[in-house]
């Protein structure tokens, strides 16, 4: 029913910067809200941001991760700023019906296949 597909993800240095994209269709898609996620190497995946009527993060990215929408329809947008290799991992989108933000990978129901993150010198 939704299909999303993340895009952007490369090797960047410490400091660097970074946009991922994520692209949401199908039919009957309806208001969704659009978390981020991230799963570093050996850890459980975390919730790094959450948009629907506003826009949420995680204590570890506040201030230098931005969420927003794009210009075409379903897209969505995570602006990453002052990189830290704490960062790495590979990062997914993902979708729920209600309209309603939470940074609880359990909340999500359609996810994406990630996009790897490299931070690194």
């Amino acid at each position: 029913q939704v299909q999303l597909v993340e895009s952007g993800g490369r090797l960047v240095q410490p400091g660097g910067s970074l946009r991922l994209s994520c692209a949401a269709s199908g039919s009957r898609l309806g208001p969704l809200a659009i978390g981020w996620f991230r799963q570093a190497p050996g850890k459980e995946r975390e919730g790094v941001s959450c948009m629907s009527s506003g826009t949420y993060y995680a204590d570890s990215v506040k201030g230098r991760f931005t969420m927003s929408t794009g210009n075409v329809a379903n897209t969505f947008y995570l602006q990453m700023n002052n990189l830290r290799p704490e960062d790495t991992g590979v990062y997914y989108c993902a979708a729920r019906r209600p309209y309603l933000c939470s940074l609880r990978e359990n909340a999500f129901g359609a996810w994406g296949p990630g996009t790897q993150v490299t931070v690194s010198s």
